[in-house]
């Protein structure tokens, strides 16, 4: 892959990543504002649960393609960004563009969502 296309996808992943590391901190701040609510009867208390539940979901999603993005900046750095990081195959190039964070060739990926491979 050329210098110029390394540099674009490096700035989409940082941009990423900028976005991920505030929608976190926004949300943890929403969790902790739930937290501090005064809750008075049943009903309001099980709302103010599921509300932290789903802050917790949104969260954790969040993190995770936090790591995956932060994964991908650091293959980038190490001149291993674009190969598959199960078995060393270059990724399509459509597959970068539409999710620059993907570490995975297709095939490889599939294997992973059969469970076939961890």
């Amino acid at each position: 892959m050329d210098r110029k296309r390394l540099e674009q996808f490096q700035k989409k992943l940082a941009q990423k990543q900028q976005e991920l590391m505030q929608a976190v901190a926004r949300i943890e701040q929403d969790g902790r504002a739930a937290d501090e609510e005064a809750t008075q009867d049943i009903a309001d208390k099980a709302t103010n649960s599921y509300t932290k539940e789903f802050l917790f979901h949104q969260s954790n999603t969040e993190r995770s393609q936090l790591q995956l993005v932060n994964s991908a900046l650091v293959r980038l750095r190490e001149g291993s960004f674009g190969e598959c990081t199960n078995c060393g195959a270059e990724l399509n190039l459509k597959r970068l563009e539409a999710v620059p964070w993907a570490g995975l060739c297709i095939p490889c990926q599939e294997k992973v969502e059969q469970g076939v491979v961890a």
